[in-house]
């Protein structure tokens, strides 16, 4: 009777794993997984080199793991054990009391070329540029990690990144003010990146840096536009034992409006733009909430009459930063140099803009940027 129960067990795991497996390779496949926000692998195309060199079986493995029928239930799942049974780390990302945190959000890359591009700008640059580098929740909250990951590297990576800008660039110390402001609600709870309050924080500071005095916290109005946003923290994790986060709106209603904002892609294409597109709430990227659909270049004209002119390089970690550049002047040009597959000359003079700020999280500034191509 045993014998057979063990015999009838196995067959069934067999059935059930083969089930599993058909389902896999002949249901209908996704491009992307909407839960983890990441592009899925292609099915690999056979070739003898391929097969030779092992490549073919290296891309089948990635192919099935990433289609393997109910793969966002099975990493849940896996999260929601591996927790129980103490262990904290998933996916390279520490599960903290009350927050996710990258355990491993530096990536050992050279920035020599992105600074020696930044000091290129600035040398044939007319106007004034400035530079920010802003820490992730782990540069400022890293002593929420076990002492053998909290390493402080994001501090000593930024002071090393300063200093390989050249004298012309003006660097604004952005670590100091969010590492003073922990206490608050900077930074994502699921999420590397600031809040829209942090980034008002820091904005204090660069505005006067600019030279304008910055608009007050009370003068603003606020709208929580969704509390259940989970950025790439829980995407890497699946873990959902940490509280989601809000998303808000800063609007100030007695300043300057908006009079447009188009974004444009390489070829120079201008296409109607938001500061803020709330269609993107309740999708698997909400914080295109701030300036929307990821774009080349978003030039945005204010009702301001005083003729200044910023351009804005930048990265993610700028989207909620822009709009409170905007009380201040008549136009702002934003460019993301991970868009850019061409010349920045081709689409705009950066020296009709006065003044260029910089602005970067510290995780995402490598070699592997086009920056280049700001120079050509």
């Amino acid at each position: 009777m045993k014998r057979f129960k063990t015999t009838a067990l196995t067959v069934m795991f067999l059935v059930l794993t083969l089930t599993v497996l058909v389902i896999t390779l002949f249901r209908e496949k996704g491009s992307i997984s909407y839960q983890e926000n990441r592009v899925l692998a292609g099915r690999p195309s056979f070739s003898v080199e391929a097969a030779v060199n092992g490549d073919i079986t290296r891309d089948f493995g990635s192919y099935i793991t990433d289609h393997f029928a109910g793969r966002s239930y099975l990493l849940k799942l896996k999260g929601v054990i591996e927790i129980n049974v103490g262990e904290r780390m998933i996916n390279g990302v520490y599960i903290s009391s009350d927050r996710l945190l990258s355990a491993n959000n530096l990536k050992n890359v050279s920035t020599e070329g992105f600074t020696e591009a930044v000091n290129t700008f600035s040398d044939n640059y007319e106007g004034t540029v400035y530079f920010t580098a802003l820490p992730t929740s782990t540069g400022v909250y890293g002593e929420m990690l076990p002492e053998y990951l909290n390493t402080g590297a994001e501090k000593q990576r930024i002071d090393s990144l300063y200093g390989d800008l050249g004298d012309k660039v003006r660097r604004i110390d952005a670590y100091s003010i969010l590492k003073m402001l922990n206490d608050n609600y900077i930074f994502y709870r699921n999420d590397t990146k600031w809040t829209s309050y942090g980034a008002y924080c820091v904005y204090r500071t660069v505005i006067q840096k600019l030279g304008f005095s910055p608009i007050a916290y009370d003068r603003f109005t606020i709208e929580h536009v969704t509390g259940d946003f989970r950025g790439n923290l829980y995407n890497r994790s699946q873990y959902t034992g940490i509280k989601a986060d809000m998303l808000d709106i800063y609007e100030y209603r007695r300043g300057t409006e908006i009079v447009s904002c188009k974004s444009y892609d390489n070829s120079g294409a201008a296409h109607d733009a938001k500061l803020y597109d709330k269609s993107f709430i309740g999708t698997n990227d909400m914080y295109r909430l701030y300036l929307g659909e990821k774009t080349l270049m978003l030039r945005i004209n204010t009702g301001l009459n005083n003729d200044k002119k910023l351009l804005v390089i930048k990265d993610d970690y700028a989207n909620c930063f822009v709009p409170f550049l905007t009380q201040h002047y008549s136009e702002i040009c934003v460019i993301s140099p991970d868009m850019l597959t061409s010349d920045l000359s081709k689409l705009l003079n950066v020296n009709e803009y006065e003044q260029t700020l910089f602005l970067f999280g510290i995780e995402n500034i490598s070699d592997e940027l086009n920056m280049q191509l700001l120079n050509r």
